[in-house]
């Protein structure tokens, strides 16, 4: 066996490190999502449970901005890919000089921070709201029509991009051949660049929709009353967090992990099927493993896959581990509050009954000790009360209250002051 050398020692430990950097997150997060303690954590492991997928699917707030959140992604979908298609398709045909100054305007709401893109959306529109005369009940004023025109703002610009990517492979002489043979420009379109551009149009419809569930930046300014996924969760994160965001977060890795093996297989498929190697041919020939290598086949065994672990796992019942481990905790506190006992002086320990503290020696079930000790004791009557003292003789001068005059001021209101039952 080769020994390994220092470079290769390095580049193993290099590596180890950069995968822990990456992936280490996301493997504390799947963990603690099966933790049934109440805070995220990994240590120490308490039982193993599927409630807090529960706890996350309860969530009213979070489910209703997931709905609202792919409500406004389709929204931005559908107004951004044309958009960035328009665009695209114009730096294509006019001039390079021109070609610069358009491209500078057009990619420039993605350097623009989200804060003054939500911010400017919602004076701009109010400022056209109040021009045309319409009131707060109007769409203009809506955090969903407002959001979905403050994200399109910037997120156009990157389906636009990926349009460009795609155009600097498009031959032009195609769509020249199609206008000579008779074609109108919209048959040119439709037949040759719609077709080619259709990978672009995915990758575009699938990134716009990504863009747009996540942002947060302009979505909390424009959402105004409203809430999205990512502002619900924000607000969740504030208040406390607990382990049903780790919840979400498997969700969306496993969801990640089959769009990526559908993907993977489609580019493997694709690339046999245009290479025509002999292993295609004998792969294809079989039809089980034609049903299983292709995307569809292998999106369906996928999910069915991850519908076979859901339902395993709803029959899961941690009921009684969790309760295991209450009753452990409790008695751990009364092992403590018994040690603590035990060390506690004599003379600074509460009776075992749990009366009087320490002091009360006297008799006095005060737990302050002899503090309060002319305080009552249990069978005691209370002290009579003891009589008014005399009102002091009338002073000169006003000082002090004169005879028959209930003011403490003396008086000064004598003569004029009203006494209890004289009429004013």
């Amino acid at each position: 066996m080769r020994r390994m050398t220092g470079d290769g020692a390095f580049a193993a430990g290099f590596s180890l490190l950069f995968f822990a950097f990456l992936f280490g997150p996301l493997i504390i997060m799947v963990i603690t999502a099966f933790n049934s303690s109440a805070f995220p954590r990994v240590t120490p492991w308490e039982c193993f449970t599927t409630d807090w997928f529960g706890v996350l699917i309860d969530n009213q707030r979070l489910m209703a901005g997931l709905v609202t959140s792919i409500g406004i992604g389709i929204g931005v979908v559908a107004l951004a890919v044309p958009v960035g298609l328009a665009g695209a398709l114009a730096l294509s045909e006019i001039g390079p000089r021109l070609r610069s100054a358009l491209y500078a305007v057009l990619i420039t709401p993605i350097l623009i921070p989200g804060v003054v893109l939500g911010i400017s959306t919602i004076v701009f529109w109010g400022g056209v709201a109040r021009g045309l005369g319409v009131g707060y009940g109007s769409g203009f004023y809506n955090g969903i029509f407002l959001t979905l025109l403050g994200q399109a703002t910037f997120i156009s610009a990157y389906a636009m991009l990926i349009f460009m990517a795609r155009l600097q492979r498009f031959d032009p002489t195609l769509t020249e051949a199609a206008l000579d043979l008779g074609a109108t420009p919209g048959q040119a379109f439709r037949r040759i660049m719609l077709p080619f551009l259709k990978p672009a149009i995915a990758s575009a419809a699938f990134l716009t929709l990504l863009a747009s569930f996540e942002n947060y930046n302009t979505t909390v300014f424009t959402i105004l009353s409203d809430n999205t996924f990512t502002t619900a969760l924000a607000s969740k994160v504030r208040h406390g967090t607990d382990p049903s965001l780790s919840a979400l977060a498997v969700i969306i890795i496993g969801l990640t992990l089959i769009g990526a093996m559908v993907h993977e297989a489609h580019v493997r498929r694709q690339e046999l099927l245009r290479t025509g190697r002999p292993r295609a041919s004998r792969l294809y020939a079989n039809p089980v493993a034609r049903v299983l290598t292709h995307p569809a086949g292998v999106g369906a065994v996928l999910v069915l896959l991850a519908a076979g672990l859901i339902w395993q796992g709803s029959r899961h019942d941690s009921t009684a581990c969790i309760a295991q481990i209450e009753a452990d905790k409790r008695a751990l506190q009364e092992q403590l509050r018994q040690e603590q006992r035990r060390a506690t002086p004599p003379a600074l320990q509460a009776p075992a009954g749990g009366g009087a503290a320490p002091g009360a020696a006297s008799g006095n079930p005060s737990p302050f000790g002899g503090a309060f000790g002319g305080g009552l004791r249990p069978g005691d009557s209370p002290a009579p009360t003891p009589a008014p003292a005399p009102a002091p003789a009338p002073k000169e001068n006003g000082g002090g209250a004169a005879p028959g005059n209930p003011s403490p001021f003396g008086g000064a209101f004598g003569g004029d002051a009203l006494r209890p039952g004289a009429r004013p």
